[in-house]
């Protein structure tokens, strides 16, 4: 039988999510992109995941949409069909990581380009494995960029460095994107996977309900103005200290020993 092209499973609190068309350098399909959304969907719901490890197998991490066989190469279109088809698709991927109540890691083992790149900086931590590479491949295509690229690199590295990006279209090193602050770590190949494992569980053991109020302040505070941002942070600490794990917290400090944490 042909193995799926979305690998997915759950141990010790962790669901490892893996791109499983090597063939393809991890193209994505409508179909894979929607059951990424439904298994991060899921995780969020889920008692059972309090992390999430999104890698892929072979020599790419994602190379972008698999744009073979669409309306894109065969020129069947409608007015409204290329944006329709953006929202449903690639934007709905990107929000659906960036809403995630669960904390997401990126363990980028190789070639992240297009959509691609875009996912693995929607993660909320991104471990590159030294062989990796970032590419804004869209201008090389004559496209604009989108699966939120737009909205992704200005934050994360300023708008001059985001156009520098986009414009060229240039591949970009592990180590370079680490330096301008795209990547949280790079590692030695060969320790991506034990790494991305580590963190994860760490996170498998943390305050989850905590760790997922400080996700949404975080990403939320780079739309809102102060006094927003300040109320969110009140009404986030409100609701978190009714968590059996704030009161877990709290009474570890007291009593002077390690937090044991569940996870609500």
């Amino acid at each position: 039988m042909t193995e799926p092209a979305v690998l997915h499973t759950t141990a010790d609190h962790v669901l490892s999510v893996t791109l499983n068309r090597p063939e393809t350098l991890n193209a994505l399909t409508p179909g894979d992109r929607d059951e990424i959304v439904r298994l991060l969907s899921e995780a969020s719901a889920s008692p059972e995941v309090r992390a999430v490890v999104l890698t892929g197998t072979g020599r790419g991490f994602c190379a972008g949409a698999d744009l073979r066989g669409t309306a894109a190469t065969t020129g069947e279109r409608f007015p409204g069909d290329v944006a329709r088809t953006l929202r449903t698709g690639a934007q709905r991927l990107i929000a659906a990581v960036l809403d995630c109540e669960k904390p997401v890691i990126a363990a980028v083992n190789g070639t992240a380009a297009g959509l691609g790149a875009h996912l693995a900086f929607a993660c909320d931590l991104v471990l590159a494995a030294e062989s990796a590479r970032f590419i804004e491949v869209f201008v090389r295509r004559g496209l604009v960029p989108d699966g939120g690229g737009a909205y992704l690199l200005p934050r994360l590295v300023g708008p001059q460095r985001a156009k520098e990006l986009m414009f060229f279209g240039d591949a970009l090193t592990a180590t370079d994107a680490e330096r301008m602050g795209l990547v949280n770590r790079v590692v030695p190949d060969g320790d991506l996977d034990k790494t991305a494992r580590a963190w994860a569980e760490r996170l498998a053991t943390g305050p989850t309900r905590a760790l997922a109020l400080t996700k949404q302040l975080v990403n939320a505070s780079l739309d809102a103005d102060r006094a927003t941002a300040f109320a969110a942070e009140a009404a986030a600490q409100e609701i978190n200290m009714t968590t059996a794990d704030a009161q877990e917290g709290v009474r570890s400090f007291v009593e002077r020993r390690s937090a044991v944490y569940k996870g609500h």
